[in-house]
């Protein structure tokens, strides 16, 4: 379970095509903190550290490998990634700490669309699109008015939500410490929607005569 809250971003390394799997070297400033088996979100993606390298040229605190499988690959921008690009990270939430965004499962539902970008005093509006579906509706796909989302794993605030796109505000803080900095209109970005909407669609579902 993650809160949506980047740590910092990682720059990728080396990528590894193996079958319909890709292996994904990684490094970022706390790599010597991860150990095999740890969960880290990759751009909202809850991917699991599978091997652990030693500091080099294009790495000087060291890399971490993690696998992306193929439904990940084709729910995600993960299978556009190349050498060098930047990807939101965070680790796994401690039980005891404050949730300062919301809850976030690591499960990417699909990607978006960005299809403007604008200025607004400081802060960037981004607005994403993404195929209307009626029936994922129905099971709680959707976004609602100050409702939160997952935006390449950063939690954000609706507004201005329509059937098939949304608006997010973000501060300087944020754009400087995510790949929110690189976003542009037609980059494809993961998103996650609140998993609350969905319990309540799906409970709603049950409960009807």
């Amino acid at each position: 379970m993650f809160s949506g809250i980047i740590e910092e971003f990682a720059t990728v390394v080396a990528i590894h095509h193996d079958r319909e799997n890709i292996d994904f070297t990684m490094t970022c400033s706390f790599v010597k903190e991860l150990k095999i088996d740890q969960s880290v979100a990759h751009n909202g993606v809850c991917l699991t550290v599978v091997r652990m390298m030693p500091p080099s040229a294009d790495a000087e605190h060291g890399s971490y490998v993690v696998t992306a499988m193929k439904e990940t690959l084709e729910r995600s921008n993960l299978r556009l990634l190349r050498v060098g690009d930047k990807v939101n990270v965070e680790r796994s939430m401690l039980m005891n700490g404050r949730l300062d965004g919301h809850i976030v499962q690591g499960h990417v539902d699909q990607t978006a669309l960005c299809t403007a970008r604008e200025d607004a005093q400081g802060s960037t509006y981004f607005t994403f699109a993404y195929p209307e579906n009626r029936e994922m509706a129905r099971r709680g796909y959707f976004t609602v008015d100050k409702g939160s989302v997952t935006v390449n794993g950063v939690s954000l605030t609706v507004c201005n939500p329509t059937s098939d796109s949304f608006q997010v505000a973000i501060i300087p803080y944020t754009m400087e410490h995510t790949n929110f900095q690189d976003i542009q209109v037609g980059t494809t970005v993961n998103i996650e929607f609140d998993i609350l909407g969905k319990y309540i669609a799906r409970l709603s579902e049950l409960t009807q005569p």
